[in-house]
């Protein structure tokens, strides 16, 4: 019985993490630095195993510490929405202490980890923790250019992963920041349409007018757009290092208009289902878009 208990405990444990750290979400960000890693290795900076795995459990610390601090300061607007009132903390299966414990931990861990690779990884990573928590959470339930706040750490991963590997920010890990920083519009907006009755409860601003109207549907087209540009940039030779051949530049573009398509398909419909279509195939894109750009480097 006492085995039992101590597997169940354990297991309970390992699931409160997982979820305090909001760990699918995790993985995904740190795909992006692990890609601008790739990207950035090149002679003068060979790859090196050793980097990549410092970078790998660094990175999930840092965005797992941003995620576990929200959770602590936005307790009680949880326990209000549906989606997050069964989260260790305000379910009750963790103390706030206990949280800010974990929080304060994996950010001491990840600073320790990045600072190895080099001091600027560390910077832009502190810089992510801060803004996430210390500006965007907060603005959340004040107004939507939380959004356009929270764009920034939100942008921070891919470039990191060039940092990491060149220890330099430049024109390169620039145009990374901006290809990211442009998707997260179209991200988030769709996930505050769809999400927007639960989000209401707890007075979350996320949508630019406040209103799941064409005004947002038509900004959601707007900013697919911009990030379509972003992402091409590289094909026109004036970002550096960064380049991408012509046939991975059309293949980008493809993926572009496959985003456009369900922007437009939202401002058609005004659906939570449309919206949730877009949130969907926008992780899709960006996921596909950095594993083009990495294969387009490798293949060349």
């Amino acid at each position: 019985m006492n085995a039992t208990q101590n597997t169940f405990s354990l297991k309970s444990i390992f699931l409160d993490f997982k979820e305090i750290t909001k760990a699918g979400l995790a993985i995904s960000v740190l795909f992006s630095s692990i890609a601008g890693y790739l990207l950035g290795v090149n002679e003068e900076h060979p790859f090196k195993w050793s980097v990549l795995v410092i970078l790998s459990i660094g990175g999930y610390c840092m965005v797992g510490a941003s995620n576990a601090f929200n959770q602590v300061i936005e307790k009680d607007i949880d326990s209000l929405m549906d989606r997050t009132k069964n989260r260790p903390v305000p379910s009750g299966r963790m103390s706030q202490k206990t949280a800010l414990f974990v929080a304060s931990l994996l950010t001491i861990v990840g600073l320790v980890l990045l600072y190895a690779i080099n001091p600027k990884s560390a910077m832009f990573a502190a810089i992510s923790i801060f803004l996430y928590t210390s500006v965007y959470t907060p603005l959340k339930t004040v107004t939507s250019l939380s959004v356009f706040v929270g764009a920034f750490p939100g942008a921070i991963p891919f470039m990191l992963g060039w940092v990491a590997a060149t220890g330099d920010f430049g024109i390169e890990a620039g145009t990374l920041f901006l290809i990211q920083f442009f998707w997260q519009f179209p991200h988030f907006w769709a996930i505050g349409w769809f999400l927007f009755d639960d989000y209401k409860k707890a007075g979350i601003f996320m949508l630019p007018t406040g209103k799941k109207d064409n005004g947002t549907a038509l900004q959601i087209i707007l900013y697919t757009i911009w990030l379509i540009v972003a992402s091409l940039l590289p094909a026109l030779g004036y970002t550096g290092q960064l380049y991408i051949t012509p046939i991975a530049a059309v293949l980008v573009f493809l993926l572009g208009l496959w985003m456009l398509f369900y922007a437009v398909k939202l401002y058609r419909l005004r659906s939570p289902k449309a919206a949730r279509t877009l949130m969907l195939v926008s992780v899709s894109y960006i996921s596909l878009l950095q594993l083009v750009f990495i294969i387009d480097k490798f293949l060349r």
